[in-house]
């Protein structure tokens, strides 16, 4: 199992594919699997693509104490570090947006490009999940049954188009369960997510970025995703429609040709 230890972390990883480098950053619960076959497979034909699981979820080592998305950050600096990596595309997803909104300001030397997926930079005009929402995830996890819990992120998750193939059900599940996701750590997340806010910093990110949001994301509702393109200069900005937050999970070919495009267009430049 490839782990590789950080000053304060050790992480799993899992490195396929050729070309430049390109860091997938997951978000909160998710996992090296959470990014599905048909993204990770989209991009590795392209480059060399770097999964890894964050601090204390998967297969990374536990944690026992709190932590900071820019302690998170520095975790994935030290990855890279680790890795011979001197610099990759970076991709950001949910937390893992804020990670990498961090990464981008605290190593701005490290990113060939960014792309931030259905994220959040804290701050004035930025709201987080809704309540019905995010009443329905606590209750999920509450129960102490994981399958009901599993259903709750699942309904919050994807767009009521993408889950009226009630088919779609079996591969989120079986996503969900193949590695550990701890409920103590998922906490963790949740209280470095609540004191982040990059707000007032965005504008200092010089990276050609791309900023991709699904309009009916029940997570973190779509105009986060316009705030950040209005904070960041130069920032591209794709809506998806009535799609959800799970974006590449609904769309993983088109998810992966915007990412493929920029992250070209970026070298190019």
């Amino acid at each position: 199992m490839p782990t590789v230890s950080t000053p304060s972390a050790e992480l799993h990883y899992e490195r396929r594919g050729s070309g430049e480098p390109l860091l997938l950053i997951q978000g909160m619960s998710g996992t090296h699997v959470s990014w599905g076959e048909p993204f990770r497979g989209a991009l590795e034909g392209e480059f060399d693509v770097v999964a890894f699981d964050n601090r204390g979820i998967g297969l990374s080592a536990p944690i026992d104490g709190p932590f900071t998305i820019a302690e998170m950050a520095a975790d994935t600096a030290g990855l890279m570090e680790a890795l011979g990596i001197e610099s990759a595309h970076v991709v950001g997803i949910s937390m893992g947006g804020m990670i990498a909104q961090e990464l981008a300001l605290a190593h701005p030397e490290r990113l060939r490009s960014l792309t931030l997926g259905c994220t959040y930079c804290g701050g004035p005009g930025s709201e987080l999940m809704p309540e019905e929402n995010a009443r329905k995830l606590m209750e999920g996890m509450a129960s102490g049954d994981r399958d009901t819990a599993i259903r709750a992120s699942y309904e919050v998750n994807l767009s009521p188009g993408f889950r009226a193939d009630e088919d779609r059900y079996a591969a989120f599940h079986e996503m969900a369960t193949r590695v550990p996701a701890a409920k103590q750590t998922i906490e963790l997340q949740i209280q470095a997510i609540f004191g982040h806010d990059t707000s007032g910093r965005l504008g200092e990110i010089a990276t050609p970025t791309l900023v991709v949001h699904g309009t009916v994301d029940g997570v973190l509702p779509s105009h986060n995703g316009e705030l950040i393109a209005s904070l960041l200069p130069g920032a591209r900005f794709e809506a998806l429609t009535d799609v959800g937050h799970m974006f590449w999970w609904e769309q993983p070919e088109l998810s992966a040709e915007l990412i493929r495009e920029h992250a070209l267009a970026a070298g190019r430049a």
